[in-house]
């Protein structure tokens, strides 16, 4: 059943940045919080490499090796939302003034889908996450801002933010490496979308995104490109990722 819109306004992402910005904003974030941990829900990082299918490239981890002590990645919670934002605000608001989610929005995805959502923990404090819902359409619309459709197949990746003395650590690229192999273990979830400037498309495309042309989607003065990445090899992934 179509979700009804809910009156907030719409976001893109960043780092994702729909994730939108210059290359800077990808990895942008701000102080948070301690993030409530839910064991069940936690997935420790893995030493130990995948195998990956066709089409998408090998991790970032394995290609630059981190020293990630007590690294844990798992679904964020509505709990997490504050922290989440904190790191937003900094990311967005103090380069273009504008938020991809504000809390509200943020509260109303991880409570809808928490399932789309990754974030990063170190040592019990949020560093990075992405939050995503998922989108029943071929491109993305002004409506796929605010609203999830249960009987999609697009997860559509709303922001990707990375705490600000976390940056310039490649951190964005294994988050959203992560995050493709944790929507490969999902059945229902046949393909990511985002939007970006322009400045970031060979960011995403390093990643196994590809450029499908300019988004309809407009935010301000800001346009964008809509980047799609297709999700082979489920039953592959969901063997072998770590998510």
């Amino acid at each position: 059943m179509e979700e009804q819109r809910r009156p907030f306004w719409g976001h893109w992402t960043a780092e994702v940045l729909v994730f939108h910005v210059p290359p800077r904003r990808c990895f942008h974030s701000w102080g948070t919080p301690m993030a409530r941990m839910f064991t069940q829900s936690i997935h420790p990082l893995k030493p130990e490499a995948l195998r990956l299918p066709p089409g998408i490239p090998e991790s970032p981890s394995c290609q630059r090796r981190h020293t990630l002590p007590a690294s844990e990645f798992r679904c964020l919670t509505v709990e997490d939302a504050v922290s989440a934002f904190e790191i937003e605000r900094e990311a967005f608001v103090s380069v273009s003034g504008l938020c991809p989610l504000y809390l509200d929005e943020i509260r109303h995805f991880l409570a809808l889908c928490p399932e789309l959502s990754l974030g990063w923990f170190e040592e019990g404090r949020l560093v990075a996450f992405i939050i995503g819902s998922l989108w029943d359409q071929e491109r993305l619309t002004q409506e796929s801002l605010t609203l999830h459709r249960p009987g999609g197949h697009t997860a559509h990746l709303h922001v990707l933010a990375v705490h600000r003395t976390f940056r310039q650590q490649g951190r964005g690229s294994v988050l959203l490496w992560r995050y493709l192999h944790h929507l490969g273990g999902q059945p229902a979830v046949r393909r990511a979308v985002l939007m970006c400037e322009d400045a970031l498309v060979p960011f995403y495309e390093k990643l196994g995104f590809h450029a499908v042309g300019p988004c309809d989607v407009i935010v301000g003065p800001l346009t964008f490109t809509e980047l799609q990445c297709s999700l082979r090899a489920q039953a592959f992934l969901r063997r072998n990722s770590g998510c």
